[in-house]
């Protein structure tokens, strides 16, 4: 009874889960189309050119193609659409995920504390 238990676990936890990766990764791969921006497992990041059978074309600068499999599609991109939100004086502001440093360092300008006399 506690091996069956265990296979019963095991299926569930690892096998189940995997199979559905699997099956995602597959669907993913099989949807691409010239224009889909992709990121490959190896981190590079590419716009689809041509889908050839198992091989896909990716273009990773203008003018700059190169051959991939299909397996090596990571991830396909979705642009990201800019959130605007009023600031409460009727005007818009538009809001990125960039962090921006304003402190005198950053800037270029020397603090109080880093003056010379």
């Amino acid at each position: 009874m506690p091996l069956i238990l265990l296979v019963v676990v095991f299926y569930f936890l690892l096998i189940r889960p995997q199979r559905k990766r699997q099956q995602e990764q597959a669907q993913m791969q099989s949807s691409l189309t010239p224009g889909t921006s992709v990121m490959t497992t190896t981190g590079l990041f590419a716009t689809v050119s041509a889908v050839q059978d198992d091989d896909v074309i990716l273009e990773i600068a203008p003018g700059v193609e190169t051959r991939w499999t299909k397996a090596a599609i990571g991830r396909v991109l979705t642009p990201v659409e800019e959130e605007t939100v009023d600031n409460g004086e009727g005007v818009r502001d538009t809001v990125t995920d960039e962090t921006v440093i304003d402190t005198p360092e950053h800037r270029g300008d020397e603090g109080s504390t880093n003056q010379k006399s």
